[in-house]
């Protein structure tokens, strides 16, 4: 993008340390005055809520300066990745926004590149062919007060580890026989620079390039070369990549090609979930969870199938702002900016998640009324619905009490609140079984307040919402919690896994009853039910029964709803 066509860049106050250092930069000409980022995912799992972060910052950085962002994959792993990884995460940074033209891009297109710098490095004696196995070289490494040994091998000849690397890539050694490393200085502080590897044998077909190679590129010799190949100018990566930036310097510098800026920010850790790739595949194969879309999971996949907004994820981003030391954010403010969404772009229907049965006994039984109800109460453009009445209705167990406790204002006997938009009634009898369980409610309404209005000005405090028996549909929800109760899962005591912190009551399913009119609403589509919460269709639907998934309470607690009743 030209800069005459790029947008104006934000101002300098009130900006991140990221953004604050792309303004000097390009105030001071550096890379031109171009801005060009990149997301860069292995495919090796789905993204998460940490991913989110970096594809709002990436992309979003390349946005507001007018530059470009790369969609990267750096595959060079054969044995965990795979092209269902590749298809989901293209989806998901499509929800989220981010847009990558033409420059999609993976680092497996680079190996011929990558293997002939890996050779200019044996010849310029900057690397050898090592035979220690992956124990040994870690016993070799030393540890942080103690300096490494040098390897056996680490002063072979050029010509030497030029032809073992060579037989190497031509497949006559097993995985594991041997390894390239860079020559580097086995006493640094630093233990990435102690000598680290750069390519290892696997004997295994890779999900683009397929049995070309037996030999790959180690991730931290690819991903700088690949964004030097790039051209990338602004290389943003978490703060687990400070240390192995003097690696990817002395990479670049040494072979003398061009060198991107690395920055490092503070990665998302979130109270109550795990962001570990291994963690949440565990969770998948040992059937915690019922899949990478679970909506208990923090993947991008269930989350969206959970009803969250890409906007609400984007406006979470922005709150939790970026950093240059780790903290943890809590998950209640994910919770805050979903809600903040939905209250305002939401319709309005009612559902009742515990049905019992009210009778309005005089009520005509062969009546029907049609009362018109507003879509969203604040936002006219929603328009409206039409919701059936009739002297059979259901509302939620929880809207009565035999026993009500002070400050409870819905339904008692004797008492008489208002049903949404409808009519006043009052509880004159209550069926039970011999538990004491309530079966059926009778109670008597008043003809005058039709709409929900009081006829001569008397004060109901109560206010609840309710379903024509008759016509409702019935609909599966499922309720969700925290997968995990603990704050914090990856702080597991002694002799326990984080597997023993999962919150066995994470999913509870209810059999509930919907407005009728509610049978148009899309899979996908996200709603609130009236006083309950925020609900998505959910794809598991069917024409027989409706299933929706919890995306977010209220904010509001009970007593302050019935306040305002």
């Amino acid at each position: 993008m030209s800069q005459e066509k790029a947008q104006e860049a934000p101002a300098k106050e009130n900006v991140d340390f990221i953004r604050a250092k792309i303004i000097a930069d390009n105030a001071s000409g550096r890379f031109g005055g171009k801005v060009h980022t990149r997301f860069p995912p292995e495919p090796n799992g789905y993204l998460h809520l940490g991913h989110a972060k970096s594809i709002c910052l990436n992309f979003g950085v390349a946005k507001e300066f007018g530059g470009l962002c790369n969609l990267r994959f750096d595959d060079t792993n054969p044995t965990k990745e795979e092209t269902e990884y590749v298809d989901s995460i293209k989806e998901d940074v499509r929800w989220l926004g981010g847009s990558w033209d033409d420059r999609e891009f993976y680092a497996s297109n680079y190996f011929e590149q990558l293997y002939a710098y890996a050779e200019q490095l044996i010849q310029m004696g900057k690397a050898y062919v090592d035979d220690l196995t992956a124990d040994e070289i870690r016993e070799y490494r030393g540890t942080l007060k103690e300096p490494g040994r040098e390897s056996p091998y680490r002063n072979r000849s050029v010509e030497e580890n030029l032809d073992l690397f060579r037989r190497m890539r031509a497949g006559e050694f097993p995985d594991g026989s041997h390894v390239l490393r860079a020559k580097i200085d086995m006493a640094s502080p630093n233990l990435t620079m102690r000598d680290p590897t750069l390519y290892r044998i696997r004997h295994a077909a890779h999900h683009r390039t397929g049995d070309a190679w037996c030999i790959y590129p180690m991730y931290d010799f690819t991903h700088p070369l690949s964004d030097s190949i790039e051209g990338i100018t602004h290389s943003l990566c978490t703060l687990e990549f400070v240390n192995n930036r003097d690696f990817y310097n002395w990479i670049l510098e040494t072979l003398g090609v061009y060198h991107p800026e690395q920055t490092e920010f503070a990665r998302l850790n979130l109270t109550h979930t795990v962001l570990s790739k291994r963690k949440l595949i565990q969770l998948v194969k040992e059937g915690y969870v019922k899949g990478w879309d679970d909506p208990r999971m923090p993947t991008l996949c269930a989350l969206r199938r959970k009803g969250v907004p890409p906007e609400a994820l984007h406006d979470f981003c922005r709150r939790i702002g970026l950093a240059k030391s780790d903290s943890v954010v809590d998950y209640g403010l994910l919770e805050f900016c979903i809600r903040e969404y939905l209250n305002a772009h939401t319709p309005r229907w009612m559902a009742v998640l515990d049905p019992v049965k009210v009778v309005i006994d005089n009520y005509p039984e062969d009546q029907e009324e049609v009362f018109e109800m507003p879509l969203h109460p604040e936002d006219a453009s929603y328009g409206s619905r039409k919701v059936p009445f009739a002297r059979e209705l259901y509302i939620d167990r929880d809207d009565f009490r035999m026993d009500p406790p002070k400050k409870y204002f819905r339904l008692a006997p004797g008492r008489e609140v208002r049903l949404r938009y409808a009519y006043f009634v009052t509880c004159t009898e209550v069926k039970t079984d011999e538990a004491g369980n309530v079966l059926e409610i009778h109670c008597t309404y008043d003809p005058a307040s039709k709409g929900g209005n009081s006829p001569d000005g008397r004060k109901v405090k109560g206010t609840i919402h309710w379903v024509s028996a008759r016509h409702a549909i019935p609909a599966e929800v499922r309720l969700y919690d925290h997968l995990f109760l603990d704050d914090d899962p990856n702080d597991v005591p002694e002799g326990k896994t984080f597997l023993d912190l999962v919150n066995p009551d994470s999913m509870k399913t209810v059999q509930a009853r919907l407005e009728p009119a509610m049978a148009a609403v899309k899979v996908g589509e996200a709603v609130q039910f009236e006083r309950v919460g925020y609900f998505c269709k959910d794809r598991d639907s069917t024409e027989e029964l409706a299933v929706f998934n919890r995306t977010a309470t209220l904010r509001d607690s009970w007593a302050k709803i019935e306040k305002k009743g």
